[in-house]
């Protein structure tokens, strides 16, 4: 008998990955002069996150007239495994996120499309499955006319960080 994810007890970000049989892409190179994650103190923020494979858009248009709300929830859903593979890659490992606390997502729309928080939902699904429920953050959604490249979805994602304790005699720095 198969059991499914929710049957099993699986306690970390990382576990959990696993256990939904993700594997996070190649964290994308920022598209311009940026950084993709800005950690200070126990807060990572993330920005630019957008549903690209490689250095390309893997889709463009706006949702209400080239994508439908399925095709934009997919290039949400892209966009967050990107955020989670630039996380991991400034943490280590998932498991030192404590918190998601902010998700901001921005889908490109046309007239009068009114379901960009279905469109967002293929991110915040994402994020929590990957991080439980309890983690789930607040969230702000915006219709806007365009994105960079061309993209459906744009997402901005803060993360809450384990604090790492510093080495005897060293200091922590503050802006990594």
């Amino acid at each position: 008998m198969k059991t499914t994810l929710k049957e099993q007890i699986v306690n970390t970000a990382e576990e959990r990955l696993h256990q939904l049989g993700i594997k996070l892409p190649s964290p994308p190179e920022p598209f311009g002069t940026y950084a993709e994650a800005v950690q200070t103190g126990n807060l990572l923020f993330l920005s630019g996150m957008l549903p690209t494979e490689g250095r390309g858009a893997k889709l463009t248009g706006r949702v209400g007239a080239e994508l439908d709300v399925d095709a934009g929830r997919e290039a949400a859903r892209l966009a967050a495994l990107n955020a989670l593979a630039v996380a991991r890659q400034h943490l280590g490992s998932l498991d030192k996120v404590t918190r998601v606390v902010r998700l901001g997502v921005l889908v490109a729309t046309c007239g009068d499309v009114r379901e960009q928080p279905k469109v967002a939902d293929g991110a915040s699904d994402l994020l929590q499955d990957v991080f439980g429920e309890d983690k789930n953050p607040s969230r702000l959604v915006y219709g806007v006319a365009s994105l960079p490249l061309g993209t459906p979805v744009e997402l901005e994602v803060i993360f809450e960080v384990a604090e790492q304790d510093a080495a005897p005699g060293t200091q922590q720095p503050k802006h990594r």
